[in-house]
C-alpha cells in the first residue's frame, strides 16, 4: 500500500511540473506572440547543440527561452541594435533528424558573439521584418547568401 502511494504522489509530481511548463509558457506569451526557435548553445560537435526553445519579439530585443525549463527570465537576450544575419542554410547531416523538414538555419552576429538560430520558413519572413523595421540609427544588416 505504501509502494501505490508513493507512486499516486510521482505522478503527481510529474502533472504538476508538466502544467507548471504550460503555465510559464503562458506567462511568458501574455503580452505578445512567441514564436518557435531553437538556438545553437554548443559548437563542439558538428550538428550538435541545439536547443529547443521558443523567443519573443519586443522593440528593442529577442529573448529566447529553453522549451524545458522553469526558469522565468529568457536564457538568452539579443540586442536588435547590432544584430546581422550573415547566412543561411538548412539543416545538414544530424540536424536534419532533430529539426522540422521546414525550417531554415540563420547564422547571426551580435554584439556578443556570433550565434546560430534555427526557425520555420514561416516565422523567417517575420523575423526578417521585425529586423529590418528596426527604429532610424540602429545598425541591422541583412547578408542572407544561400
Amino acid at each position: 500500500m505504501l509502494v501505490l502511494k508513493w507512486i499516486g504522489v510521482g505522478v503527481l509530481v510529474l502533472f504538476a511540473a508538466i502544467a507548471a511548463l504550460f503555465v510559464r509558457r503562458a506567462w511568458v506569451a501574455r503580452s505578445g506572440g512567441i514564436i518557435r526557435l531553437s538556438l545553437r548553445v554548443s559548437t563542439l560537435l558538428d550538428g550538435r547543440g541545439w536547443s529547443p526553445g521558443f523567443a519573443r519579439l519586443s522593440e528593442t530585443e529577442l529573448r529566447w527561452y529553453r522549451m524545458f525549463s522553469f526558469a522565468l527570465r529568457p536564457k538568452r537576450v539579443l540586442s536588435r541594435r547590432g544584430l546581422a544575419v550573415e547566412r543561411r542554410r538548412l539543416p545538414e547531416g544530424q540536424e536534419r533528424l532533430i529539426m522540422p523538414a521546414d525550417w531554415i538555419i540563420l547564422r547571426c552576429t551580435s554584439h556578443q558573439a556570433p550565434v546560430e538560430i534555427a526557425m520555420a520558413k514561416s516565422t523567417l519572413t517575420g523575423f526578417l521584418s521585425w529586423l529590418e523595421s528596426a527604429p532610424p540609427g540602429a545598425v541591422s544588416h541583412l547578408a542572407l547568401h544561400d
